[in-house]
């Protein structure tokens, strides 16, 4: 049975620091893109980054380049996000989930689908 199960979330100031990790169980994430997600109240789901595993690939949004990163251990078949200078807009649920097709910009995810989520994590970024 497959799982994703994100963990990592939580309370911080503007301008600190977190980082999600992600977790898989029932298969590898070697042939996959993992990406990461969120989702504000009110708004819908956005694309935060991705990565795609066969050649370490990487994306982001605007809005978060140069302040989030999406570091992978294999071993640990685990993606993480690594976020910095966090501001109160990126306070939201965040998701993470894998899609079997090669997604090389973040922006084009939904033409792709996704084929499995986590439930989500919730960060929230204090001004």
């Amino acid at each position: 049975e497959v799982h994703i199960v994100e963990s990592g979330g939580g309370l911080v100031q503007a301008g600190g620091s977190l980082r999600l990790s992600c977790a898989a169980s029932g298969f590898t994430f070697d042939d996959y893109t993992i990406g990461w997600f969120r989702q504000a109240p009110g708004k819908a789901r956005e694309g935060v980054s991705c990565i795609t595993r066969s050649d370490g690939a990487t994306d982001y949004a605007d809005s978060v380049k140069g302040r989030f990163t999406i570091p992978s251990d294999n071993a640990k078949n685990t993606v993480y996000l690594q976020m910095n200078n966090l501001k109160p807009e990126d306070t939201g649920v965040y998701y993470c989930a894998s899609s079997y097709s090669t997604i090389r910009s973040i922006r084009t995810w939904e033409r792709y689908g996704m084929d499995y989520w986590g439930k989500g994590t919730q960060v929230t970024v204090s001004a």
